[in-house]
């Protein structure tokens, strides 16, 4: 119920913090499952968010298990769609708790849903492919062993910046991975196809993550500059520059606190986004409360329009790096 609630805000928010979204496989958005999504990990919660709020379908999320531990935000989790996996750094007694997770994957399968899993495990603000772990490749052969006709779907997420808002990202989708692309290679021992699955798996990433060495500054900005006319920074210049002014006194407190309290653990984005998302519609709120107070008629109904406007518009015409 929660996760529908919020997919249409989502969707309406994502056109102000994402300024330009390129898909090489558009078709996929409307994929129908059994499908497993496997994705490298750049930025955290927002990488989840981002599919959610574009694919038709509902997608269930495999997420780091220690963020389930209060009842309330366990419960509000599931709402969200999302499943706790748990690593030996979170204690070695909640491993047995991935079961119940798995179980409740091969289910989604069953009901053709689709899932999505950071196959790198753990999220890391760089452009880079890090060491796969096992779970894709042992959810994959559990559905397989059960007669479920599955595909791997394999998913690079490219962000220009871990930073600043409004979003250069590029999302390069490979090629199937099904049990009939496994099994004809011959491997027929479970240890042989894991590492069979996550090689193939790791060579399509590869291909599909733009993959920048530390301080490749240039390089990302040639990777992901999206041209801007002149003529659409002078249409929007000043629509921006109100768009700048009108939410200062909301973005620049909570980017603040953000960057104090994520930066240094790779959540600044995400939390930044987050705290954006379910705090607007209330600053909005609060607008058009004082256009009602001030103004007489029905001017308040325009800061719905305008003022979302004006956000985009500067977004539009920032700096991109």
């Amino acid at each position: 119920m929660l996760y529908s609630f919020l997919k249409f805000p989502a969707k309406l928010a994502f056109y102000i913090w994402c300024r330009h979204l390129r898909i090489n496989q558009k078709d996929l958005l409307n994929s129908r499952g059994p499908v497993l999504i496997a994705a490298n990990h750049p930025n955290s919660f927002l990488d989840a968010i981002l599919l959610s709020s574009i694919f038709k379908q509902p997608i269930y999320s495999l997420a780091r298990g220690d963020a389930f531990k209060n009842k309330g935000i366990s419960k509000m989790l599931h709402s969200l769609k999302m499943l706790p996996v748990y690593r030996v750094s979170e204690g070695v007694e909640n491993l047995e708790h991935n079961y119940k997770t798995f179980d409740d994957c091969i289910e989604v399968f069953k009901n053709n849903g689709i899932v999505l899993i950071f196959s790198e495990g753990k999220c890391v603000n760089e452009w880079c492919l890090r060491p796969l772990k096992k779970g894709t490749a042992r959810l994959a052969i559990s559905a397989w062993q059960q007669g479920i006709p599955l595909k791997i779907i394999p998913l690079g997420i490219n962000y220009n910046s871990f930073t600043s808002f409004g979003k250069n990202i590029q999302l390069n989708f490979g090629n199937d991975i099904t049990s009939k692309n496994i099994n004809s290679a011959g491997n027929d021992t479970y240890g042989t196809k894991v590492q069979l699955i996550n090689n193939v798996l790791k060579t399509q990433l590869t291909n599909l993550i733009v993959q920048i060495k530390p301080a490749g500054e240039i390089t990302i900005q040639k990777k992901f500059t999206v041209p801007v006319s002149n003529f659409k920074k002078l249409l929007l210049a000043l629509p921006a520059i109100i768009g700048y002014i009108l939410h200062a006194p909301l973005y620049i407190p909570l980017q603040k606190f953000a960057f104090k309290k994520f930066s240094k653990i790779d959540h600044y984005d995400s939390v930044l986004t987050g705290m954006l998302f379910i705090l607007y519609p209330f600053y909005l709120l609060l607008l058009c409360l004082l256009f009602w107070f001030f103004f007489n008629g029905f001017w308040w109904l325009s800061v719905l329009i305008l003022f979302p406007f004006f956000a985009w518009s500067f977004v539009q015409v920032k700096n991109q790096f």
